[in-house]
């Protein structure tokens, strides 16, 4: 439940950070909006090194689930945009990834 809660704290993290560059870029906002989309990707990153697992990969690849659901999260409330029922569907089958990857039994290694 804990990793969980850290993959949703950096999905929001990474979105809001990657969305300051978009923002910049596509809708002609002011570079000013670099400054809190960089901190936002600092806290994305250091977010996840708080997972508890033995490898960097195993964290990044179970997160890619919690990210997908949350990008569709911030199409709704942010772009005001409903997903689809194909983005939900595939939404759906990496949230599954994702939990295959985080309770999958693993014996703990030292170290």
């Amino acid at each position: 439940m804990r990793s969980i809660l850290i993959f949703a704290a950096a999905a929001l993290a990474e979105i809001a950070g990657c969305f300051a560059f978009w923002a910049w870029l596509r809708l002609d906002r002011s570079p000013l909006w670099l400054v809190p989309g960089i901190v936002s990707l600092a806290a994305f990153a250091w977010l996840l090194t708080l997972v508890d697992t033995n490898a960097a990969g195993r964290a990044f690849a179970a997160y890619g689930g919690i990210y997908i659901v949350a990008s569709l999260a911030w199409l709704r409330i942010v772009e005001g945009v409903d997903p689809d029922r194909f983005d939900l569907s595939g939404a759906a089958l990496c949230l599954l990834g994702c939990l295959v990857i985080l309770l999958a039994p693993r014996p703990v290694l030292p170290g």
